[in-house]
């Protein structure tokens, strides 16, 4: 239990403001969680979020003790490209799914970062675990941001939730795509013929993708790819339905291309963002895969000039 007695300066605050003023390590979200359990009292006595502090009120505050996940630490290697006491950027490999789920519970992003990471994390949500804040499909490899304390768990989902994370992608593509760049505005919601894929859907949620030709080639051109909004498989289902499918791409296109290639050719190349604590500017790039680079050398004698 801690107590915070409180002077002037916060004076008339709302307590679900002042308490993260107070202690730094617990966010708004938190605050309020802790309110409606009781485990933050003014003068003994339980108040609602929207309390505003006066002189000399004494905050008492209980902090859950963070437990254990049950999530198994997995000793897998992993690609680090940064990494601090507050978050950690991953090169994520294509085929490693990024959270355990139905029938992925052992060998994912998630269960590698609590084998390299769990006596440096504070805790997401009461438990010890890296906090996801963004994703990327399983075979859609590149850079990842991961959380390692609440407060920037809660400060990069705002970033992106506020589009103030650039995200940069590299995909090969069937087809020569004619124009040097073009965006693609159009909403995406689930399949109603098959829920496990995505659609173009005039009642589903805002997808907008920008794109630019970074080379073409006899049947394929590689684009450069930013995205403004982060639906599922929003890029895969934004070029596949303008034509131009990503290569291997089994789910929106039939997969099969001469590379033998399996699983998309989409590859998270870079992210801009601001570090959630000291707010220095990042930017963070991941190198593409071998596989990914072999396929261009394939391809090197067979250019289009742009």
């Amino acid at each position: 239990m801690k107590r915070y007695k409180i002077g002037e300066e916060n004076v008339d605050y709302r307590i679900d403001k002042v308490v993260p003023i107070l202690n730094s390590e617990i966010t708004r979200v938190t605050t309020q969680k802790l309110l409606e359990e009781g485990k933050i009292l003014v003068n003994d006595k339980k108040v609602k979020s929207s309390y505003k502090v006066k002189l000399d009120d004494i905050i008492s505050v209980e902090i859950p003790e963070v437990k254990d996940t049950e999530i198994i630490p997995e000793n897998i290697k992993l690609d680090i490209l940064y990494e601090d006491e507050y978050i950690i950027v991953v090169n994520k490999a294509k085929g490693m799914v990024v959270h355990p789920a139905n029938g992925n519970y052992t060998g994912t992003l998630v269960n590698a970062l609590l084998y390299r990471c769990k006596d440096s994390l504070s805790g997401i949500g009461g438990e010890k675990r890296p906090g996801i804040v963004h994703r990327l499909d399983k075979d859609t490899s590149g850079v990842l941001i991961v959380a390692k304390c609440d407060k920037a768990h809660l400060n990069i989902s705002e970033q992106i939730k506020s589009h103030k994370v650039k995200k940069t992608y590299i995909a090969l593509v069937k087809g020569i795509v004619k124009d040097n760049e073009a965006t693609i505005d159009m909403p995406i919601g689930r399949s109603k013929k098959d829920r496990k894929k995505m659609d173009i859907d005039k009642n589903g949620k805002n997808a907008i993708t920008h794109f630019i030709v970074m080379q073409r080639y006899q049947g394929y051109t590689l684009l450069k790819v930013n995205i403004e909004t982060g639906r599922t498989h929003q890029i895969r289902v934004h070029l596949s339905t303008i034509g131009y499918p990503i290569v291997g791409d089994e789910v929106y296109s039939n997969g099969k291309n001469e590379f033998n290639v399996e699983g998309q050719m989409l590859h998270a190349y870079c992210i801009e963002f601001l570090h959630p604590i000291t707010g220095e500017k990042m930017k963070i790039t991941a190198p593409l895969p071998e596989y990914f680079n072999e396929v261009l050398r394939k391809l090197e004698n067979r250019k289009i000039d742009i």
